[in-house]
């Protein structure tokens, strides 16, 4: 789904992604893509930030509640540095920055597409630390009885800290594992989506019990 207001930019982002192989539906506005969001039940959302009536945020955040792993790549202005870290705290999995090349946008939506594949593909099928828990066959994640409700990369990067609890990740090696190698984002993507994920499951996030920061090189899920 392309949610973007300016019909020559959605239909150019809408022919690139037809000739990679995806079904698209164009949508001008946030109040649309809510109405065709169940019936089309799309895969990725490509969602601009400038829209009219409902902004690209608020989107972002009902899309979440609607359908928590579905892939949302938010498009932001040029120096807009701001626009970015907001909408990944509110759940975006990734953004571009206009003007931009569409086959860089096509990459980014089979690298993400990729990621969530994996982590229902995964063979491990459950992961426990203290009283978190990981589903990976059924893709859900418990704080002991409570089910949390985790975005695709936020997912996957729990995967990762629970596989090896007390392994020290660098920001980039967190960046190359989650969002794979070819990523052309910056390591701020790293610390946003460890700050969601402290939101989610910390009693107090700022002093968090479970993801640790290793000051000088990233973080680590505290040893047992």
């Amino acid at each position: 789904m392309i949610v973007e207001d300016e019909a020559s930019i959605r239909r150019f982002i809408a022919i690139n992604l037809n000739r990679s192989g995806f079904d698209v539906l164009e949508v001008e506005s946030g109040e649309k893509a809510l109405e065709h969001f169940k019936s089309f039940i799309p895969e990725a959302v490509i969602l601009d930030i400038m829209l009219p009536g409902i902004d690209g945020f608020e989107v972002c955040q009902r899309l979440r509640e609607i359908m928590p792993a579905v892939i949302i790549i938010m498009l932001t202005a040029k120096g807009q540095d701001m626009d970015k870290i907001m909408g990944l705290e509110i759940g975006a999995d990734d953004y571009m920055v206009k003007p931009f090349n569409p086959l860089e946008l096509i990459a980014r939506i089979r690298a993400n597409l990729r990621k969530a594949d994996s982590v229902r593909l995964v063979a491990d099928s459950c992961l426990s630390y203290i009283d978190l828990k990981l589903d990976t066959a059924a893709q859900r994640f418990y704080k002991g009885k409570t089910e949390i409700e985790l975005t695709p990369t936020e997912f996957t990067i729990m995967k990762v800290l629970m596989k090896y609890p007390g392994k020290a990740f660098s920001r980039d090696e967190l960046l190359n594992i989650v969002w794979g190698k070819n990523y052309f984002g910056d390591m701020k993507t790293v610390d946003v989506h460890i700050r969601r994920i402290r939101e989610k499951i910390e009693d107090d996030p700022s002093s968090p019990q479970f993801i640790e920061t290793v000051w000088g090189v990233g973080y680590r899920l505290r040893g047992e």
